[in-house]
């Protein structure tokens, strides 16, 4: 028995032995004392006489001379809002964007969401060094507003292009504070042109950018640019199902953008104009079904006394009736036109009158008694 007991002893260690010996690789570094920095090949490669040159693309050079140039101009805005938990107890609530410097005097220009009810508005530098920002005003209907800060803490001011200039497949350039983290850029391209959206309080925003530059939440009020460092647009909204970035990002263009704030900043608010009419939009089978002898258009049904429309002399209707469930006042005018572009729906009429200026006269082509006239009308400013 002591000899079995023996040779089992001996083939276990002669076992162990093959094993370490078939692993000595593995298990030599436990043995192996620990060399000094001087010894690890990859602190002697910087500087080398075989290291290679670094390739820099034109593209990434473009990066990184719009990012260089413009992050300077562009801040990490934070907001802080009342509002009331379960226990209706007042409590302070935290948000944050982006803005862009766009005067000297220290005008900065973001969303209106942004700001929106802000009871404090913090304006952090890319230097890190933290600004209160007083509202100078917001115009809930463009998404637009503009803070300020002095004039002694401006560095940089972006330049502003001409957003017309836009063609859809040029590079799109975003730089902003998403989730918070400071100055980062993202690029794409203008995807379209000319889009619209509604805001979350209803406002319809036309001729918008599209890119699928990554805008997340964070960026909105950021400045879209393009190859040369130029401000086209400021991010204001995505397309998503999930609530995150999925390719398609949204920015007013900046020509919009300039006549907001030059309005902003020296009125604290924006004068549209109006017509003063309420209306609907004729279809085919309302112009059959109404006798109105035209398949698009505006019928014009009330007209408020004093408005630019009552002032230009426009008709509304004056006999109603009834056809199915509906009830419509016939008699008025058809706006067919505004300064030659067509008006097929109220939507149409309703943009193409943002478009224009308090105090322009307009030429308004309508039919009344089925033949065409052209009216000039004065606009004024909507009350």
């Amino acid at each position: 028995m002591a000899n079995n007991h023996r040779k089992y002893i001996w083939l276990g260690l002669v076992l162990l032995f093959l094993f370490f010996w078939s692993n000595k690789k593995e298990f030599s570094h436990f043995f192996e004392s620990r060399p000094t920095a001087d010894h690890l090949d990859f602190n002697h490669q910087e500087g080398g006489s075989d290291r290679k040159t670094v390739v820099v693309s034109s593209d990434e050079k473009i990066h990184m001379e719009v990012f260089d140039r413009v992050h300077p101009a562009v801040v990490n805005i934070a907001t802080t809002t009342l509002g009331m938990n379960f226990w209706l107890e007042v409590i302070p609530r935290q948000g944050q964007g982006s803005g862009f410097i766009i005067d000297r005097e220290g005008y900065i220009l973001t969303n209106n969401h942004v700001v929106a009810k802000a009871q404090k508005i913090t304006v952090t530098m890319a230097d890190g060094s933290k600004i209160s920002a007083p509202l100078v005003g917001r115009d809930p209907a463009s998404d637009l507003a503009v803070i300020k800060i002095p004039s002694r803490y401006v560095n940089a001011v972006v330049s502003l292009a001409d957003s017309d200039a836009v063609r859809v497949g040029q590079k799109a350039i975003a730089i902003g504070n998403p989730f918070g983290l400071s100055h980062t850029l993202t690029t794409g391209i203008v995807s379209a042109l000319k889009r619209d959206i509604r805001t979350r309080d209803g406002h319809r925003i036309d001729d918008l950018i599209q890119t699928d530059a990554a805008i997340n939440p964070g960026n909105s009020g950021g400045p879209l640019l393009n190859s040369s460092g130029e401000v086209i647009g400021i991010n204001t909204a995505i397309y998503s199902l999930s609530g995150g970035y999925q390719g398609i990002g949204f920015a007013i263009p900046i020509n919009q953008a300039k006549e907001v704030a030059t309005q902003l900043i020296t009125s604290g608010r924006v004068a549209r104009p109006w017509l003063g009419i309420s209306g609907i939009s004729i279809t085919p089978m309302i112009s059959e079904g109404l006798g109105l002898g035209v398949q698009e258009g505006v019928l014009v049904v009330r007209v408020v006394k004093g408005s630019p429309a009552h002032q230009g002399n426009l008709r509304g209707g004056h006999k109603e009736v009834i056809i199915g469930s509906r009830r419509f006042l016939l008699g008025g005018d058809i706006i067919m036109a505004i300064d030659g572009h067509g008006t097929s729906d109220m939507e149409d009429l309703v943009q193409i009158v943002g478009r224009l200026k308090v105090g322009e006269t307009v030429s308004v082509r309508i039919m009344r008694d089925n033949r065409p006239m052209d009216m000039d009308i004065l606009l004024a400013e909507r009350p």
